[in-house]
């Protein structure tokens, strides 16, 4: 099984610790099974394929914008 790190803003994780008995990531991994589901039911993770397949991003290009992202969600 592969691992994924997620940033949450530091109430959600106070939050989080305080119901320690839960497996957060079951929850995790169940809420991205269901966010992939739906997209495949509106046909829309073909058509994002589709679209990546096109761009002329490079990695470089695409972390930079991710790196960006980040930072405007943060402030």
């Amino acid at each position: 099984m592969s691992t994924i790190t997620l940033s949450v803003p530091e109430d959600l994780k106070d939050k989080m610790n305080q119901l320690d008995t839960i497996n957060w990531s079951a929850v995790a991994r169940h809420a991205f099974i269901e966010q992939l589901k739906e997209l495949e039911r509106n046909n829309l993770l073909k058509r994002f394929k589709k679209i990546v397949s096109k761009s002329k991003l490079t990695e470089a290009d695409a972390d930079e914008l991710s790196e960006k992202i980040k930072t405007s969600m943060t402030s």
